[in-house]
Order: C-alpha cells, then structure tokens, then sequence
C-alpha cells in the first residue's frame, strides 16, 4: 500500500494595520503603509515566529504584507519568499473608500453586497471567484513545495477568506458572515492534506500573538 503524502501546516496571517485600515477604508491592490499599530503588530508576529518556527514564509507582493512578515523572517534567519497571486482582491471604485460612504451613493449596490458580495461585487472590482481560485491554487502549490512541513502565509482580509471557504467547501458568497474579520497579524492554522492538498481542515481561527 502506498503511503498518503505528509500533510503541510499554513499558518495564515492577515498584516498588520494600516492608516485605511484603522478608518475601516477598504485597501484592495493599493499599497498603503503600516500604522505605528501596524508595526507593533507585525514585531508580534515576528515574536511568535521565534517560539513556533516555521519552515519557510511567504507573503503577498504587496508591501505592507511583506513589511509584516521581515521580523518573523529576522527572528527565523529566513529570507521571505513572495507569490504575486496572494496579493488582494482590487475593489474597484471602492478602493480607499468604506462601505458606508458606499452605501450613501449607492444603496443599492451596498445592500445588493451585503447580501452576497461575491454575486454582487464592487462596481469595477475583481471576480470574488477568480480571486478565490487564484489564491487558492497559489497555496495549494505553496503547500506542494513544502510538503510536510509547516509554513507561515502573510496575506489579506478578503483573500484570505476567499481562500478560507474554497478549501473547506463553503459556499463563496456567505465568506463576509462566517468568516467575519481576520485580525491583523493573528494566526489561523489550516492543515492540506492529499495530493495537491485536496483535503483541507481549519485547526484554528485568529490565534493572537500576544507577548
């Protein structure tokens, strides 16, 4: 009998907090800086990292997931490795925006997303489902390529939801109700198991990393 490959932990991690995201403004592909909140956040995660080592880290392109992630990469001698197809969902004419100044111009569209953002999304935003499907293919290869080990993932919010509900079999549109926040810089674990991580299981949701 042949044995089933070694299952690979992620451990995903939302960045830290930045000037958008303490006014609740939605950031999508624009690249926003960390907070002073934000950069505590991130030295955190790079403390938690020194007690629960990983294999190896992976961030989004976007900087202020890759900002994050250098104090987990300090403290584990590890030199991060980035994957484009993890950045965040582009929220068209929302970017920058929050959803109540949205829902002002256009209650709508606000209601209609709020319903099922990923039936209804942002005028001019990404497809939820092409985002879910490219975020979820980069960490299945993410997983692939680290087989049996355990490998901490520094992305975003809605990606990470997305990504959350492919691999476990919720349905794409209920992401904003059963995964209501991830919080910046605490960790949620998920396990892949199978050939190309086809069985996924959540073994923790917003873990802080508290001092």
């Amino acid at each position: 009998m042949t044995a089933s490959p070694p299952a690979t932990t992620l451990l995903l991690a939302r960045h830290g907090q930045t000037v958008w995201h303490a006014e609740n403004r939605y950031a999508g592909v624009s690249d926003i800086a960390l907070t002073d909140e934000g950069r505590r956040q991130a030295g955190q995660l790079g403390r938690w990292a020194a007690r629960n080592p990983v294999d190896a880290v992976w961030t989004s392109t976007v900087s202020r997931a890759m900002r994050t992630a250098e104090p987990a990469c300090r403290a584990l001698g590890l030199v991060p490795l980035r994957e484009h197809a993890l950045r965040e969902c582009d929220f068209g004419t929302v970017e920058g925006r929050t959803l109540a100044e949205f829902a002002a111009e256009d209650p709508a569209g606000a209601e209609a997303f709020r319903a099922d953002p990923v039936a209804h999304p942002f005028p001019g935003a990404e497809d939820p489902r092409a985002a879910a499907a490219r975020g979820t293919a980069a960490l299945r290869r993410i997983a692939e390529g680290g087989r049996g080990g355990r490998i901490l993932v520094v992305a975003h919010n809605t990606l990470l939801r997305l990504v959350l509900c492919e691999l476990l079999g919720i349905p794409l549109g209920a992401y904003r109700r059963v995964f209501p926040q991830l919080r910046n810089a605490a960790v949620s674990e998920i396990r892949l198991a199978g050939e190309g991580g086809a069985g996924a299981s959540l073994l923790s949701l917003n873990v802080p990393c508290d001092d």
